[in-house]
């Protein structure tokens, strides 16, 4: 669990001062307010890092839906796909599941757990993922792949 939490608060550290600290360093004239800045991000991050990875559902799924609000602009969510295998990407998946998506492609599935378009149909085959009318999968159903054994998906 201790290379599940550095591994996370490093990437998480580096996407805030990618998307957040560096853009506001050409903006501002200021190198002792973003030295300040990255020391209360590097702070921050253990906190964001035990909120996510916690017990309480609430607590990192609004950690969660926080930082993904900040770190990616826009209103239409659509991460490349190698991020869902990403220590953020991971946690996204299992405590929120694809924020602002109730069904996925089979593609979008794929990303998400890791497997192949052809590992997915085969799991809807043998009833292992939900679909919906239309045939697009359950997020709820990824979710509960992706959920550690006895652990019920927030949501």
């Amino acid at each position: 669990m201790s290379d599940d939490r550095t591994g996370l608060a490093d990437e998480l550290r580096t996407l805030v001062d990618r998307r957040l600290v560096d853009p506001l360093e050409i903006l501002l004239d200021s190198p002792e307010l973003l030295t300040l800045l990255r020391e209360h991000v590097a702070a921050q991050v253990g906190e964001w890092t035990h909120d996510l990875l916690g017990h309480d559902p609430a607590a990192a799924m609004s950690t969660a839906s926080r930082l993904l609000a900040a770190l990616f602009d826009g209103d239409d969510f659509s991460p490349p796909t190698a991020w869902w295998q990403s220590a953020f990407g991971q946690i996204v998946a299992r405590r929120i599941g694809y924020p602002g998506r109730s069904a996925l492609s089979g593609v979008q599935a794929a990303a998400m757990l890791g497997i192949s378009r052809q590992g997915v149909h085969d799991l809807v085959r043998r009833g292992k993922l939900g679909t919906d009318e239309d045939g697009r999968i359950l997020t709820a159903s990824v979710q509960e792949r992706l959920a550690p054994s006895g652990h019920e998906v927030a949501g």
